[in-house]
């Protein structure tokens, strides 16, 4: 198992360096480190495992936003460190994986659903 202070920092480094990439589209968007996804991300999500979810995008995509979109709390995006864990065996494929949770659910807050991305190619 992995040091949570150590992963927590992983994460926010990673997603400072893809904060340089998309600058201000990502304003208001928050990033949190939990061990294990809670029953209702997971039932949200469509899945009974927890290890099946690496990550979870939480909030308003910027694609279905309107003007009615005010006073809501910020968006964020959970990374599960166990499940991560349990798919990666090293700190490069920690990093690596991720980096690749990130990209994903950073793609939800931009509107991009996961058959799209499937289409793309991106997992």
């Amino acid at each position: 198992m992995l040091e949570h202070d150590w992963f927590r920092r992983l994460v926010e480094k990673e997603f400072g360096e893809l904060l340089d990439e998309f600058g201000d589209e990502m304003k208001n968007v928050a990033v949190v480190v939990e061990d294990w996804p809670d029953r209702g991300t997971l039932h949200r999500a469509g899945l009974r495992s927890a290890a099946q979810l690496l990550g979870f995008y939480h909030g308003v995509p910027r694609t279905a936003r309107n003007q009615g979109y005010n006073l809501v709390a910020p968006d964020h995006i959970s990374i599960y460190r166990r499940p991560i864990e349990l798919v990666a065996h090293t700190p490069d494929q920690v990093r690596e994986t991720v980096a690749r949770v990130l990209r994903h659910e950073i793609a939800h807050h931009f509107g991009i659903d996961d058959e799209r991305l499937d289409e793309l190619d991106a997992y």
